[in-house]
C-alpha cells in the first residue's frame, strides 16, 4: 500500500513487533481524527466499535481490519447471547480497546464487571436469564473468580467455552508462573 499506514491502537500487545511496525513506517494513532484523507487504517486484533467502522466509511479510508477471530468470535456470540433476550455481562478491564470494541460492536447495553465486588453489585435477579463474554486478552485465572460469582449469583446462565480466552496470553502467563518457582 505504500507508506504511510496508520493503525489504530497498537495492533498487538507487543512492544518488539510495534516498534519493529513503527521503524517500517507504520504510524499509530488512538483516534481516526489523527489519520489523514485516504490514508490506509489498519484497526488492531483488539477490534473495534461499529461506530469506528462507520467513521471510516463515512470518511472513505481503505480500512484493513486485523480483528483476531477469537475477538471476532466473542463479539458474534454476545450478539447470539442478546438477540435471544439474555442479559449480556462482559468479564474486562474498562477502557481497555478490546472492551470498547467488543461493547461497541454489540447492539444493547452490555454490563462490565472488573472484579468480584462489580458482580455482587449488579442489580439482575438471581433468575434472570444472563450470558457472560470475557475480554479475550485476560487468562483464566485472571476470570476465575469472577466467573465462579457469576456462578453461584445466577440461575440462567450461559457461556462462551473458555477456549475462547486468547491461547497465546495463557501461555504466557502460565510460563511466568513457571519460572517464578524456578527463581
Amino acid at each position: 500500500y505504500g507508506l504511510p499506514v496508520y493503525v489504530r491502537h497498537e495492533i498487538v500487545h507487543n512492544k518488539y513487533v510495534v516498534e519493529s511496525l513503527k521503524a517500517k513506517g507504520a504510524v499509530f494513532v488512538e483516534d481516526l481524527s489523527e489519520v489523514p484523507p485516504r490514508a490506509v487504517t489498519v484497526f488492531s486484533a483488539h477490534g473495534v466499535a461499529r461506530t469506528v467502522e462507520e467513521e471510516a466509511a463515512a470518511r472513505g479510508l481503505p480500512v484493513l481490519n486485523a480483528t483476531c477471530p477469537l475477538v471476532t468470535k466473542v463479539h458474534n456470540q454476545g450478539k447470539r447471547y442478546m438477540s435471544k433476550g439474555r442479559a449480556l455481562i462482559l468479564i474486562g478491564h474498562a477502557g481497555h480497546p478490546e472492551v470498547e470494541g467488543t461493547m461497541g460492536q454489540v447492539p444493547g447495553p452490555v454490563l462490565l464487571v472488573q472484579n468480584v465486588d462489580d458482580v455482587a453489585a449488579l442489580t439482575l435477579p438471581a433468575d434472570a436469564p444472563v450470558a457472560y463474554i470475557t475480554q479475550t486478552t485476560l487468562s483464566v485465572d485472571d476470570t476465575k473468580d469472577i466467573i465462579a460469582a457469576l456462578q453461584a449469583r445466577f440461575t440462567d446462565i450461559q457461556c462462551l467455552d473458555i477456549r475462547d480466552i486468547c491461547y497465546v496470553t495463557q501461555k504466557c502467563q502460565s510460563a511466568l508462573r513457571a519460572l517464578r518457582k524456578l527463581a
